[in-house]
C-alpha cells in the first residue's frame, strides 16, 4: 500500500469527490457540495473511472456473406434473328455476373481492411488503457506514440467507409443494368418468328438473370448496412479517441466519450442563464482555481459521466464565477481570469466527447468567492 507521504497518494486526494445533481431530488439548504481545487482536502478521492465493458465487439460489426454469380448457361445457335437476341442477352448477363464477382471480391477485401484496421486499433487502445489505469507520467512520449498509431489504424477504417461508398454507387448502376436486361428478356418472348428452342433457352436465361437480380439487390443491401454500422463505429470512436488524448495529457485513465452517454435533445436554458443559479441552486461540481495547475478532468469526467448515465438528455451549464469584492479594476481582473477558466473546462468537456451544444457558457460575480470559481449546473 503507498503511504500518506508517498507522491501518487497526495495526488489522489487532490481531486475532491463529485456528487451528482439530478431532476427528482431536493436538498437541504445547509447541504455540503463538494469543489476541485489546487489544495489537499481532508480525504475525498475522486471516483474512479469504470473499464471499459467486456465483451462488446471491438470493431465494426460486418455482413459475412459471400455473394456467387448463378453462372449462365451455354446454348446452341438457332440460326433464327430470336436465336441471335438470345445469344446476345447471354454475353449480356455473362459480363454482368463478371461484374457481380469483382464488387463481391471488392467487398470482402474492404470488409477485411476495417476488421484488421479495428484489431489493431482496439489492441493498441487497450495497451494505452492498461498503463493509464495504473497511472502514468503526463504526455508519456510511449503512449502518445500509441496513440498516433491507434489514430492511423481508425484512419484505415475511415478509408474503407470511402471505398464502400463508391462500391456502393457501383453496385447499384450493376443492379440497374440487371433490372433492364431481366426487362430485355421477357420481352424477347414477344418477337416474331422464334422457335421452341428459343423459347426453352430464353426460359433459362430468364431464370438466371432473376437469381443474378436477386444476388445484386442482396449485396447492394447488405453494403448499405456496413456502410452504416462502419459509419456510426467511425465516428463513435473518434470521439473515444479525443477523449483518450485528454486521458494522455493527464497520464490517468478517464474512460469513453461524453458524447456515447449523450442522446436526445438538450432541455432548453433556462431564464437568466447559468449565472442566475449561482448561490440559490446546488451545483453538480466547483472547481476552485486557486493555484496554477489544478488537476479537476478525472473528477469531472466521473461527475458528467453520472449525470448522464442517470439523464442521458440532460444538458450543462457552466458559469465562470469571479469574486465581487475590490475596486472595479481588481473585479474586472478576476472577471477575466474565471472567464478564461470556464473556457478552459468547456474545452475539457469537448475533448471528453460532451457536444458543444448541451454546454451553455455565462458569467458572473460572487462577494462570498475568495478565488476564480467556475461552476457546472445539470438541467
Amino acid at each position: 500500500m503507498l503511504g500518506l507521504e508517498s507522491p501518487s497518494w497526495r495526488r489522489w486526494l487532490g481531486l475532491i469527490g463529485v456528487t451528482t445533481l439530478l431532476g427528482g431530488c431536493s436538498f437541504g439548504s445547509d447541504a455540503l457540495w463538494p469543489s476541485l481545487t489546487g489544495e489537499d482536502p481532508a480525504g475525498a478521492t475522486a471516483p474512479a473511472a469504470a473499464p471499459p465493458p467486456q465483451g462488446v465487439p471491438q470493431g465494426p460489426v460486418l455482413g459475412d456473406t459471400f455473394f456467387q454469380s448463378p453462372g449462365v448457361t451455354p446454348g446452341q445457335p438457332t440460326g433464327t434473328l430470336v436465336g441471335e437476341k438470345v445469344q446476345e442477352l447471354r454475353g449480356d448477363l455473362g459480363r454482368l455476373q463478371g461484374e457481380l464477382v469483382g464488387q463481391n471480391n471488392n467487398l470482402q477485401t474492404l470488409r477485411n481492411q476495417a476488421r484488421s484496421g479495428a484489431t489493431a486499433y482496439h489492441a493498441l487502445l487497450a495497451r494505452i488503457n492498461a498503463r493509464l489505469q495504473v497511472g502514468s507520467t503526463p504526455g508519456n512520449p510511449e503512449l502518445v506514440a500509441q496513440w498516433n498509431q491507434a489514430q492511423g489504424e481508425l484512419s484505415k477504417v475511415g478509408e474503407s467507409i470511402a471505398s464502400l461508398n463508391g462500391l456502393a454507387a457501383d453496385s447499384s448502376s450493376t443492379s440497374a443494368l440487371a433490372a433492364f436486361l431481366l426487362d430485355s428478356t421477357r420481352a424477347t418472348f414477344g418477337l416474331y418468328g422464334a422457335l421452341e428452342e428459343d423459347h426453352r433457352q430464353l426460359a433459362v436465361l430468364e431464370d438466371e438473370v432473376n437469381k443474378t437480380v436477386v444476388v445484386l439487390d442482396r449485396l447492394l443491401n447488405e453494403l448499405t448496412e456496413d456502410i452504416g454500422r462502419t459509419q456510426n463505429y467511425y465516428t463513435t470512436e473518434r470521439s473515444n479517441l479525443t477523449a483518450l488524448a485528454v486521458a494522455v495529457d493527464n497520464g490517468e485513465f478517464l474512460g469513453g466519450s461524453l458524447g456515447n452517454r449523450a442522446f436526445g435533445v438538450p432541455p432548453p436554458p433556462i431564464p437568466g442563464g447559468g449565472a442566475s443559479m449561482v448561490g440559490r441552486t446546488a451545483p453538480l461540481v466547483v472547481i476552485r482555481f486557486d493555484t496554477p495547475n489544478v488537476q479537476y478532468d478525472q473528477a469531472l469526467y466521473s461527475a458528467v459521466s453520472q449525470a448522464l448515465a442517470r439523464r442521458p438528455n440532460a444538458a450543462f451549464d457552466l458559469v465562470a464565477v469571479a469574486p465581487g469584492l475590490g475596486s472595479p479594476a481588481q473585479v474586472a481582473l478576476a472577471s477575466n481570469k474565471s472567464r478564461r477558466s470556464a473556457e478552459t473546462v468547456l474545452r475539457s468537456l469537448t475533448n471528453m466527447g460532451l457536444p458543444a451544444d448541451r454546454v451553455s457558457l455565462s458569467a458572473t460575480t460572487n462577494p462570498n468567492a475568495q478565488v476564480a470559481e467556475v461552476h457546472l449546473y445539470v438541467r
